[in-house]
C-alpha cells in the first residue's frame, strides 16, 4: 500500500513538469506564407487561323405577295409547297367595278376621237377655203386650229386614261416574279384583299430556294482581320459530319445595330435538302499575323453588368472592363486596356474592389 502511494506520487510529478510553462511549437515557416491571390499574365500571340461563327440559311430571293388593287379571290392555282415558274400565273382577283371604269373610260375616248376628227375636218376645210383671198379670215382658221390641237390632246388623254385602267385590270392577274417555291398561303377563293402595308399578312410568300444565302455576322472586333479571299468551311446542325466549303461572296461593309457586319455565302441547293432558317457552324478565316491579347481563362470575372480582369497597377486592383473575343483551352482573346505582360489575378471576384491593396 505504502508502494502505491509512492508510485501515485511520482506520476503526479511527471504530468505538472510536462504542463508547465512550456508552450506548443509552432512549425510553420513564416517566411514561405504564400499571398493570398494568384497572379497570371497578358499574353499577346498571333490570331487564330479561323474564328468559329455561327451562321443562318436565307433564301436567295423572298418575296411578299400583296394585291396593287381591292379585289376578291377569284381563282388559285398555287398553294404551299408548290413549285413555280417565272411569270406563272398564281392567282386571279376579280373586281366588277373595274370593268365599269373600264367601259367608261372607253366611251370617253371615243367620243373624244370624234370630236378631234371632226376639228381636224373643219381645220381641213377652212384651210383649203383660204387659199381663194379674201374668203376666211386669218382669225377663224387660227382658232381652227387651235381647236383641233385641243382636240387631239383632249383624244390623247382619254386614251392613257383607257390604258390606266386596263394596266390597273392588270393587277387582278397575280403572276410568280421568279422560279421558286410557295412557303405560305394566307387567303382563299372569295377573300377580300387590298394593298397593305408591310406589317400587314401578305396573299402569298414565295422564295427562290435553289440557290441559297448563308449569312454570318463578324463582331465589330473582327470585321478587319476576316481574309475575303480565302475559302470558308462550315457545318449544318441537321447534317453532322458533312463539311462544305465556299468563298465569302459579299459583305455589307457596314456595321447593323449590334455592332455586326454581314457576310454572306452562296450555298447551291440542287437536290433541295437545304432549308430556310438551318443553322450552320461556319469557321471565318482570318488574315495571318494579326495579333491579340490573351488572359488565362480563370481571370475573367462575369457579371450582369459587365465583363472584366483585375490587373496589378503600382500594387493595387485596377478593375479592366473588356470584351471577350475566340476562346481557347487555357486563354481568352480580350479588348480592352491591357497591354502584354501584364498581371491580373486568377480566380478573381467581385470583394476585389478598384485601388485595394493586392501585395
Amino acid at each position: 500500500m505504502k508502494y502505491k502511494s509512492y508510485l501515485l506520487i511520482a506520476v503526479i510529478g511527471l504530468f505538472a513538469a510536462c504542463s508547465g510553462n512550456n508552450k506548443p511549437v509552432d512549425l510553420t515557416n513564416a517566411d514561405v506564407k504564400q499571398n493570398k491571390y494568384q497572379f497570371g499574365n497578358v499574353s499577346e500571340k498571333a490570331l487564330s487561323s479561323s474564328a468559329r461563327l455561327p451562321g443562318q440559311l436565307v433564301p436567295f430571293n423572298e418575296v411578299n405577295l400583296f394585291p396593287k388593287v381591292n379585289g376578291f379571290v377569284k381563282q388559285l392555282f398555287a398553294d404551299r409547297g408548290s413549285v413555280v415558274k417565272k411569270g406563272q400565273l398564281l392567282m386571279i382577283l376579280e373586281a366588277p367595278e373595274m370593268e365599269s371604269e373600264l367601259q367608261a373610260a372607253n366611251s370617253k375616248y371615243l367620243q373624244a376621237q370624234e370630236n378631234a376628227g371632226a376639228s381636224k375636218e373643219k381645220y381641213e376645210r377652212l384651210k383649203e377655203a383660204a387659199k381663194e383671198p379674201g374668203s376666211v379670215s386669218p382669225l377663224d382658221l387660227d382658232n381652227a386650229n387651235d381647236k383641233m390641237k385641243a382636240d387631239q390632246a383632249m383624244s390623247q388623254s382619254e386614251y392613257s386614261n383607257v390604258q390606266s385602267v386596263k394596266t390597273m385590270l392588270g393587277y387582278l392577274r397575280i403572276y410568280a416574279p421568279f422560279d421558286g417555291m410557295i412557303v405560305q398561303r394566307n387567303v382563299s377563293p372569295g377573300a377580300l384583299v387590298a394593298p397593305g402595308k408591310e406589317t400587314d399578312q401578305p396573299m402569298l410568300i414565295i422564295q427562290d430556294i435553289n440557290k441559297m444565302r448563308l449569312t454570318v455576322y463578324i463582331p465589330e472586333d473582327y470585321v478587319d482581320k476576316v481574309d475575303l479571299n480565302q475559302p470558308v468551311s462550315f457545318t449544318f446542325n441537321a447534317m453532322p459530319g458533312q463539311v462544305q466549303t465556299a468563298q465569302i461572296s459579299r459583305s455589307a461593309n457596314a456595321l447593323g445595330s449590334m455592332r455586326q457586319e454581314a457576310v454572306e455565302i452562296d450555298v447551291a441547293n440542287k437536290n433541295g435538302s437545304l432549308k430556310p432558317g438551318m443553322y450552320a457552324e461556319v469557321n471565318i478565316p482570318m488574315l495571318s499575323g494579326a495579333k491579340s491579347l490573351l488572359v488565362p481563362n480563370n481571370a475573367i470575372v462575369r457579371s450582369t453588368e459587365r465583363e472584366y480582369v483585375v490587373a496589378i497597377r503600382a500594387g493595387k486592383a485596377c478593375l479592366i472592363n473588356i470584351k471577350e473575343g475566340l476562346v481557347n483551352n487555357d486563354s481568352t482573346e480580350v479588348f480592352g486596356d491591357l497591354k502584354p505582360n501584364d498581371k491580373v489575378v486568377l480566380r478573381a471576384s467581385d470583394e476585389i474592389k478598384q485601388g485595394d491593396d493586392l501585395q
